[in-house]
């Protein structure tokens, strides 16, 4: 084992990594007891490393990336070994987080699986070809959370995989236009000929009827899957119930700013202020205090 200093200078890289990533996330992830925030700080910057290294390096070759993919699997399966090798960083944190809360490795395998479809996989044909790229890149981060949370009712599994595609669909909704510019273009090929509209009416920003139906179609569905996510949070302990609900408050914010905006997702970035954030964060902090001292 690694000695205590070590552990928790690790636990700190991940943290400030988390920080630096997502302030947002970081601030919603500290009021969590202290194992369980260590926890998902570890787990969220293992996700960071993984699509990072996809989404900035498209100046690298392919082969160089899928390299780098195949060692950081490599260590995710050793990092629970201390004595194998030397560790650092990240992959004892990670390590010292899969040793206290023992999780199917395949949650994190999905993860960096849904970033390598990211290298391969530029379109989707239809829907169903869709949710299987959300579930590996999204709904498994939320299974691995629940596990750290030690949700064990079985119904949690669906409703975290729901919860995980509905923000997986909000970013793309969102994101485009720079998804393009990185060569890539999520929404599904057959309902884009359904509602008699392309990938390029889409990209040209034009407020047409067709599209904004498409894209209203597309907001409809996320909701739903908000609506079945929803269903996850009473089946988390008190606790640690606010760290999602924050996920899902503020996600459900961009989504509901991308429809008031009209879809139009092309000519003006979808951002939340500061003030909203704070305005969706405070009602949940608050209640997690209110349960801490009254327990």
């Amino acid at each position: 084992m690694y000695p205590t200093t070590e552990i928790n200078n690790s636990y700190n890289f991940v943290a400030k990594l988390t920080k630096s990533a997502s302030s947002n996330f970081y601030y919603a992830f500290k009021i969590l007891p202290r194992e369980k925030r260590n926890a998902i700080y570890s787990g969220y910057a293992f996700c960071r490393l993984v699509d990072d290294l996809v989404d900035k390096n498209n100046n690298l070759p392919k082969k160089n990336i899928e390299s780098q993919l195949f060692d950081i699997e490599n260590k995710l399966n050793d990092c629970i070994e201390p004595k194998k090798y030397k560790h650092n960083g990240l992959w004892i944190a990670l390590g010292e987080t899969l040793r206290k809360h023992p999780q199917n490795l395949r949650h994190l395998k999905d993860v960096i699986d849904g970033c390598r479809m990211d290298l391969n996989k530029k379109k989707y044909k239809n829907f169903y070809q869709l949710t299987e790229y959300c579930k590996k890149v999204a709904s498994s981060t939320g299974l691995a959370m629940i596990e750290v949370f030690g949700v064990k009712d079985l119904k949690a599994h669906k409703y975290a995989t729901d919860l995980g595609i509905a923000l997986q669909l909000t970013n793309i909704l969102r994101d485009i236009k720079e998804d393009y510019k990185m060569g890539r273009f999520y929404l599904p090929e057959d309902e884009l000929r359904n509602f008699n509209t392309s990938e390029n009416e889409i990209l040209s920003g034009e407020k047409k009827e067709n599209v904004r139906k498409f894209m209203e179609f597309q907001a409809k569905r996320v909701r739903d899957y908000f609506i079945s996510g929803e269903r996850l949070l009473p089946l988390i302990n008190n606790k640690y119930r606010f760290c999602p609900e924050i996920m899902k408050n503020i996600y459900f914010e961009i989504l509901t700013e991308i429809e008031k905006n009209n879809f139009d997702v092309i000519n003006k970035k979808i951002r939340l202020s500061k003030t909203q954030k704070i305005k969706i964060m405070f009602p949940s902090i608050i209640k997690s205090f209110y349960i801490g001292l009254f327990r």
